[in-house]
């Protein structure tokens, strides 16, 4: 009796926890990239709002998803059928916040995107033979555009919020252009005639851009290449902005949806961990490697550089002190590991200091005594290398191994390679185990080459294998263009400047 009024409350129970994640209402954001940037992972360092928007809330009583397209106006984003994949799953109790008007003000009809809509808030209306699609299509104003996805929300007992389009990193005089007399106002007048929510993103932003400064706004909110969409920082201060102007609204469902202990993290960071000898460890001075100026490189405020490389170290020495151990523990899956040992790895395995490697790739080993009586089995460079990538591996790591830099020696005016030892045991392992390869060794090569004997000496004051902070530079150069080719798993956490 007992079990069968227990099994009878656990089953309602179910009923009841599922009922209420069905009855979860979801808010969808709607627009272009300036909402969603890419994938929305924040390629090449550039977000949407709609990235962040989500954290301010509280997930145990809404989900928010971010639907925006980057490259779509009004008219576009139902042409191209993304309104229906939210329209489909909308229900009551839902919320759809729509920002467009960037495109919008692109040309109706041309072969590349033909995504303009007429100017206004208006009925008119263009027919156009549209030369993107081979069909015909009648073409309406921004307005009459926005009052559609409006009714068709409302009739679904959703609700719609309308934004202005955030201001574009431009200043007149040390103020920012508002878009009040176009997309923004017209936003604003097809909001008021349907009496839904309006939010002035545009004028929010603006002020606290014109706050901030030209000065404090340029590569903090915006890059300086690209004064249209945001970074991570000017993706957060929309983001917050929006979820100001909900705090504004009165008598309004959202409020309680919002996390008053919300901690805004974004974006959570990934890490790159390098490991390798003195020749990417950091250093200073006459002695330094590619690794000290790597993150220079790099979109640091989604990838997290941690330089675990130490000098005078082989594979076998890095293995066998704990070091790759520690390294391991720093990784987590979706990281990013690169590996360039060789230097140290050459020489007799039994003499100090006891650092160097079989040569080869196979799974030849030898027992060695140390100085200090005890036993170490020593294997092949490619054994230690492989170890490395599989165990990255094992825990979702995106492992890329590089040949190890040149050292500055030259033969009949060329800087001898190692494609015929260690870099090409390297590759071999690399092609074997599935890790991304990059022939550092030759690409850094061709530079020296071109450099000339006499300006590469001066890189190079101490000795034939290490750098100077100049050489550093240089290498750490090299491999960030090696990284941002088509390929490279890194590549969308790569920012070459101009140089």
């Amino acid at each position: 009796m007992y079990l069968r009024v227990f099994s009878l409350i656990a089953f309602l129970a179910f009923l009841t926890f599922s009922c209420t994640e069905s009855e979860k209402p979801v808010i969808y954001t709607i627009g272009d990239s300036t909402v969603k940037n890419g994938q929305g992972d924040g390629a090449g360092g550039l977000w949407g709002w709609g990235d962040p928007f989500k954290l301010w809330f509280d997930t145990a009583k809404v989900e928010v998803k971010n639907h925006a397209r980057g490259g779509t106006s009004s008219r576009t984003y139902r042409t191209l059928g993304l309104w229906d994949e939210v329209y489909n799953k909308l229900k009551k109790g839902d919320y759809v916040f729509i920002q467009f008007g960037h495109n919008d003000a692109g040309t109706l009809n041309d072969s590349i995107r033909a995504r303009g809509t007429i100017r206004g808030v208006g009925d008119e209306f263009e027919v156009i033979d549209n030369i993107l699609t081979g069909e015909r299509e009648k073409v309406y104003s921004y307005g009459r555009y926005l009052t559609e996805y409006i009714k068709e929300i409302k009739a679904k007992g959703a609700t719609p919020i309308i934004i202005s389009p955030i201001p574009r990193n431009r200043w007149e005089d040390g103020k920012v252009p508002r878009n009040k007399d176009s997309y923004g106002g017209w936003a604003k007048t097809v909001a008021e005639r349907e009496d839904v929510t309006f939010i002035d993103l545009n004028e929010k932003m603006a002020q606290a851009m014109e706050t901030l400064g030209e000065s404090n706004v340029t590569n903090v909110l915006f890059f300086s290449h690209d004064h249209t969409h945001p970074n991570a920082e000017g993706a957060k201060l929309a983001a917050s902005l929006v979820v100001e102007g909900i705090r504004e609204l009165r008598n309004s469902r959202l409020h309680v949806l919002l996390d008053p202990y919300a901690v805004i993290n974004f974006p959570v960071k990934k890490r790159a961990v390098l490991i390798g000898d003195s020749t990417v460890a950091n250093g200073r001075d006459s002695i330094a490697g590619w690794g000290l100026f790597f993150a220079d490189f790099l979109d640091t405020s989604r990838i997290e550089l941690l330089n675990r490389a130490r000098g005078g170290r082989s594979s076998r020495t890095f293995y066998s002190e704990g070091l790759w151990e520690q390294s391991l523990e720093l990784l987590q899956e979706g990281d990013f590991l690169l590996i360039q040992f060789g230097h140290n790895d050459g020489g007799a395995i039994d003499q100090p200091k006891f650092r160097a490697s079989i040569p080869g790739i196979g799974d030849d080993s030898s027992d060695v005594i140390l100085e200090d009586g005890s036993l170490e089995t020593v294997h092949t460079y490619g054994w230690y290398l492989r170890r490395f990538i599989t165990d990255a591996q094992s825990v979702g790591v995106n492992v890329i191994v590089l040949s190890h830099i040149p050292r500055n020696r030259w033969h009949k005016g060329k800087v001898e390679r190692n494609n015929l030892d260690y870099g090409l045991w390297t590759r071999e392992v690399a092609m074997e185990t599935g890790a991304y390869f990059i022939d550092l060794n030759e690409r850094v090569a061709i530079q020296y080459e071109k450099m000339g004997t006499a300006a590469v000496a001066l890189i190079f004051p101490k000795d034939h294998t290490h750098t100077n902070e100049e050489g550093a530079l240089i290498n750490a150069r090299i491999l960030a263009k090696a990284l941002s080719e088509q390929g490279s798993p890194m590549r969308s956490y790569i920012l070459l400047r101009d140089q």
